[in-house]
C-alpha cells in the first residue's frame, strides 16, 4: 500500500508534466493553458449537475424508506471527480471526466460492492419491492439477509420487551407465562 501512494504522489506529477509538455510543443503554451482552464470549467459544472442530481435521487430513495446505496457511490465518484478535474492536468481531468459517465460509475460501484462483499467485511441488506432501487446496484446489490437471489425473503424488523414475574424464586424464569400453571419449558 506505500508503494501505491508513494507511486500516485510522484508517478502521477510526473506523468502531468510529461503530456505539458507534450501537448504544449503541440498546440503551444496558451492553448494547452486554455484547455486545462476550459476542462476546469466544464467539469465544475457537470460535477455540479451531476452532483444535484444524485442529492436528489438520494432524497427520493430516503423518502421511499430504502438505503441509497447506489447513490452514496456515485457521490463518492463525483465528488472525486470534482477533485480529479480541479487539479490541473490532462491524465487527472481523463479521469475525473470518465468518473461522471453513469454507466461507468455503475460498474465501478458493482465491481466495489463485489469487492467488498467477497472480503466478507462489507454487507448490503436490502429488502422490499425494487431492492436497491432505481439507481442502485439493481439485484447484486442485494446482501445475504435481503430478498436478492440467496437471500432470506423479506425481512421484518420489530422490538420486544421480555416480561417475567418477579417472584424471587430463580426457577420462576423457567415457568411460561400461562396463568395457573406449573409447567416448565423445555
Amino acid at each position: 500500500m506505500p508503494f501505491l501512494i508513494l507511486a500516485l504522489f510522484i508517478g502521477v506529477p510526473i506523468a502531468e508534466i510529461a503530456l505539458f509538455i507534450q501537448v504544449g510543443e503541440q498546440i503551444g503554451v496558451g492553448w494547452t493553458l486554455a484547455a486545462i482552464l476550459a476542462t476546469a470549467i466544464a467539469g465544475t459544472w457537470l460535477v455540479r449537475q451531476q452532483g444535484l442530481a444524485v442529492l436528489h435521487r438520494v432524497q427520493n430513495e430516503m423518502n421511499q424508506n430504502r438505503m441509497p446505496v447506489g447513490e452514496v457511490l456515485s457521490g463518492v465518484c463525483i465528488l472525486v471527480a470534482g477533485a480529479l478535474l480541479l487539479t490541473p492536468g490532462f491524465l487527472t481531468d481523463s479521469l475525473g471526466f470518465v468518473l461522471l459517465i453513469p454507466p461507468f460509475r455503475a460498474a465501478l460501484g458493482r465491481g466495489v460492492v463485489g469487492a467488498l462483499r467477497k472480503s466478507g467485511r462489507f454487507h448490503v441488506h436490502t429488502s422490499g419491492p425494487g431492492g436497491a432501487g432505481p439507481g442502485g446496484f439493481g439485484p447484486g446489490a442485494h446482501g445475504p439477509g435481503g430478498a436478492g437471489p440467496g437471500g432470506r425473503g423479506t425481512v421484518i424488523d420489530g422490538e420486544f420487551e421480555e416480561v417475567t414475574p418477579d417472584t424471587g424464586d430463580p426457577a420462576s424464569d423457567n415457568r411460561d407465562h400461562e396463568p395457573n400453571s406449573n409447567r416448565r419449558l423445555p
